[in-house]
């Protein structure tokens, strides 16, 4: 008779978890590398002992050249401005340009009723000259 094999139990995670660095972390291990001399690896072996791949170091260094930049530009003083404020300023322009299209449109139509009346055309009826 043969034996019979039990299969190994494993663990299956139900939902992979991504791994989060804080600040403090990436500060810490850019510092790491920034004291680094090119020579021997030793960046390597700093990426390999962390788990880190090339492309975390980049991505760190590009977000924190970028947040230096935005620190150093100036700041837009006084109060800050309500999105909302500035859709509703956008749409009030919007109906002062509609309300004046309007207008003219009307005149013009004035215009070329008046116009019909010195010609002597006969204009059809509408529902307002009702």
């Amino acid at each position: 008779m043969s034996k019979r094999v039990e299969p190994e139990q494993t663990e299956v995670v139900p939902k992979a978890t991504r791994r989060t660095f804080t600040a403090e972390y990436k500060r810490d291990i850019l510092e790491q590398i920034a004291a680094c001399k090119e020579q021997g690896g030793e960046i390597g072996a700093i990426l390999r002992r962390e788990g880190l791949y090339s492309a975390h170091i980049s991505k760190w260094r590009r977000v924190a050249e970028q947040q230096t930049l935005a620190a150093l530009a100036p700041k837009k003083r006084g109060p800050k401005t309500d999105p909302r404020d500035v859709e509703l300023a956008k749409l009030h322009r919007q109906v002062a340009q509609l309300q004046a299209r309007a207008e003219r449109a009307e005149l013009l139509v004035e215009i070329q009723k008046k116009v019909a009346i010195l010609l002597g055309l006969e204009l059809p009826k509408t529902d307002e000259d009702h």
